[in-house]
């Protein structure tokens, strides 16, 4: 089959290599569109120690099965699916109070690092649990399926932060996971939202997505701002997309006393805690790690059109385009949102005449 293989940091590449082979409990999935996710563009070059080569990345995948293993009773050949990305043992302490996404054996479709490596969906097949495999609509594209993982981030976010309707909610960053953020926020009731990013870019997309107030500024003139909103409080809760030194400071400031902080965004692996503010203004701080059984709501905001998913995607490519697009991804090139590769597209030398 081909795969896009990181052979070396920075360094993609389409292989062929051998076709997995369903085993027992296990579903082997023609893959129909991957989407490249934040984590896999800051794992490619080496920086988190996620994913060490050699290894085929992608974990936000929907797709046709093609075969089940011994002992798979929920899925046969042909069905549409999506499956989630965090692989659990489900018989460990956390698994067996629901809490998957804290599983003591946890690993990542599309991850390497020292503890496990597993191969993901940048490839024609790839093959996963039945247990975290889900039914497709047929309403559903899979380029749009290819978004489910990501929502399933959002809305556990979102849910973590057990906020009212009236809440008022700061949303820092309007990437990705934050644009999915506002719309969870609003499906689930949340009307007062709040982004402020320093791409107006992307706040205009947020405002068009169902923010109420985008602010473009950062540190001290954001927080300003967000008390000229909240008559001099700080708002009801901040969730944090980014996961950088300066913008979880931010939001620790922008949040009223007692309130919440959630943070969802992970670029950098440590930053520095303004503890007496957390503790003085009894600061909630809230971590959020991928999803926990969110994929069926997932799965029916998207397909009833309360959270949009098709905006968000930039361009749909053939797997040969992997490595440009993760070259771009890297650069940041501006106005770069959510690329899906589907391994069923031809390449350029088939599409020759």
């Amino acid at each position: 089959m081909k795969a896009l293989l990181l052979e070396a940091p920075a360094s993609l590449a389409l292989r062929q290599m051998q076709e997995p082979v369903a085993g027992p409990g296990e579903v082997l999935i023609r893959v129909a569109a991957c989407g490249i996710c934040g984590s896999d563009v800051h794992g490619y070059d080496g920086s988190s120690g996620r994913r060490i080569p050699p290894l085929v990345m992608g974990h936000e995948a929907a797709g046709i099965v093609a075969a089940v293993g011994p002992g798979v009773a929920r899925f046969a050949p042909g069905d549409r699916v999506t499956f989630d990305s965090t692989v659990y043992c489900g018989n460990c302490f956390f698994c067996t109070r629901g809490e998957v996404n804290l599983c003591d054996h946890r690993e990542v479709v599309g991850v390497s690092c020292q503890e496990f490596r597993r191969h993901g969906a940048f490839a024609e097949l790839v093959t996963v649990p039945e247990r975290i495999v889900y039914a497709l609509p047929e309403s559903l594209e899979f380029a749009e399926a290819a978004m489910l993982e990501a929502v399933a981030v959002a809305l556990h976010a979102v849910h973590l932060t057990a906020l009212a309707p009236d809440s008022s909610v700061l949303v820092i960053g309007a990437g990705m996971i934050g644009l999915l953020i506002v719309q969870s926020l609003q499906a689930l009731g949340c009307r007062r939202i709040l982004v402020a990013d320093v791409d107006e870019t992307r706040l205009r997309l947020a405002r068009e997505l169902g923010a109420e107030h985008t602010l473009c500024a950062s540190g001290a003139p954001l927080i300003d701002a967000v008390h000229q909103q909240t008559e001099g409080r700080g708002v009801d809760a901040v969730l944090e997309a980014v996961g950088r030194d300066e913008t979880i400071r931010t939001a620790i400031d922008a949040v009223k006393k007692g309130g919440t902080v959630t943070l969802v965004g992970n670029i950098t692996p440590s930053v520095t805690l303004p503890l007496q503010r957390v503790v003085s203004r009894q600061i909630r701080l809230q971590g959020s790690c991928a999803s926990c059984g969110e994929y069926p709501e997932a799965i029916r905001l998207v397909a009833e059109g309360r959270i949009r998913v098709r905006s968000l995607i930039t361009a749909v490519a053939p797997l040969e385009e992997g490595a440009d697009w993760f070259t771009r991804l890297h650069a940041r090139e501006p106005n770069l949102m959510k690329i899906v590769l589907d391994p069923r597209l031809p390449s350029r030398k088939e599409r020759m005449p």
